[in-house]
């Protein structure tokens, strides 16, 4: 979107994250933030549905890719949760851009240390509540375990949308509420945004959403892909719905440049982040007129 990368007051950061060593299959996802930046370019500065101007009534800045190392999980970690903890603490909502989507865990330890155990909603096909794979604890198939075991979530107020993977009953057992894809196509999108709603209600969440959510005829350029997702349009209308939340970040995870030679899969996560930083602005302008 061509953003500056300070401004006075800030209300919304985005910033890259591309750490994809934690992929169990498909490596690449480093490369997401570039391309969903190159995307961007198309799209207009306005979100005519939700009637703001997304990143200037925010006062967006993009604050560029973060140092990460890619061969070392755990010192990345600290990058990035420097990163999240210094803008939440200056109640800048950020928005990360992965990146495989082990990252998530580093923004949620940030956001717990400013608001405590946080509420989370996940858009995902794979719940990643695995617990190892192949003896290793931190990859991107287990961030919601580490989470739990780590307090920064509230389990009664994280729930899991789209799951069409393997590991369900594995969040079942935390306490996690999980929606699977058939049963968010039975019931419809404006019941599950009212179950969300209904569950989280005020409290402080955080937003994650791995691309693989989405069909991979929308999506095809992902780590792991799943067929049976929904369309874009669908997807879309499911986050433009989510107004009347208490959001304090989000990320966009798991999109992989080389699996995606029409850029689609970009310009779908692109679009996505410009309906986060809606999110933001209508939150905003909701705050200034209490």
């Amino acid at each position: 979107m061509r953003l500056p990368s300070e401004r006075e007051n800030p209300k919304v950061a985005i910033l890259g994250m591309p750490f994809d060593t934690a992929a169990s299959y498909r490596a690449g996802a480093r490369f997401g933030p570039q391309a969903i930046r190159q995307a961007s370019l198309t799209l207009s500065p306005q979100n005519e549905l939700l009637k703001v101007s997304p990143f200037e009534d925010t006062q967006a800045i993009d604050m560029g890719d973060l140092p990460v190392i890619t061969q070392n999980i755990h010192k990345s970690y600290d990058i990035m949760e420097k990163a999240m903890l210094e803008l939440m603490k200056k109640n800048i909502i950020p928005i990360g851009l992965g990146g495989d989507h082990s990252i998530t865990l580093a923004s949620l330890r940030a956001a717990a240390k400013v608001y405590g155990p946080v509420a989370l909603l996940q858009f995902d096909s794979h719940t990643d509540t695995w617990d190892t794979y192949m003896d290793e604890k931190y990859w991107h198939g287990s961030p919601f375990i580490r989470a739990h075991e780590e307090g920064l979530v509230q389990p009664d107020k994280v729930i899991q949308i789209g799951m069409r993977g393997w590991d369900i009953d594995s969040s079942l057992e935390l306490g996690y509420n999980v929606v699977t894809q058939d049963e968010l196509f039975n019931r419809g999108i404006d019941d599950v945004v009212q179950q969300v709603k209904d569950i989280i209600g005020n409290t402080p969440c955080f937003l994650t959403f791995d691309i693989d959510f989405v069909d991979p005829a929308y999506a095809p350029g992902t780590g792991t892909p799943e067929v049976g997702g929904f369309s874009s349009h669908e997807t879309l209308k499911m986050v433009r719905s989510l107004t009347d939340m208490n959001f304090i970040g989000f990320d966009l995870v798991e999109v992989l440049p080389s699996f995606d030679p029409t850029q689609i899969t970009a310009l779908l996560a692109a679009t996505i982040v410009h309906n986060f930083g809606s999110l933001a602005a209508v939150q905003l302008n909701q705050d200034k007129a209490k």
